[in-house]
């Protein structure tokens, strides 16, 4: 026996997928140029560090402001080393560079 189309159930939808969250679209992208692993890892423990010191402001949300201002604690009242504070600004131009464009 033969179905006519108005015979059939609809298809069943399925719940439209979250959009990926922001570290994992991070991930995404460093895995998608062949970083090393420990520069994922290092570069998302200072995206989380950044999004953590602005009390959890989405970076969409933050300007140049924000990340200088983070930049000068980690130098001034953290006293980390020049090559970590590059290390963060690498990070976090990462993150607005390739991730949010």
């Amino acid at each position: 026996m033969v179905t006519s189309a108005a015979q059939r159930p609809a298809p069943t939808r399925l719940p439209s997928a979250r959009p990926p969250k922001l570290l994992d679209r991070v991930r995404a992208a460093i895995r998608a140029r062949h970083y090393s692993l420990r520069t994922e890892e290092s570069y998302i423990a200072w995206i989380r560090r950044f999004i953590l010191f602005r009390r959890k402001r989405h970076p969409a949300e933050m300007r140049t402001a924000e990340v200088n201002e983070f930049l000068t604690d980690l130098a001034v009242k953290q006293h980390v080393a020049v090559s970590t504070q590059n290390q963060a600004l690498s990070a976090i131009l990462f993150l607005y560079q390739v991730v949010m464009t």
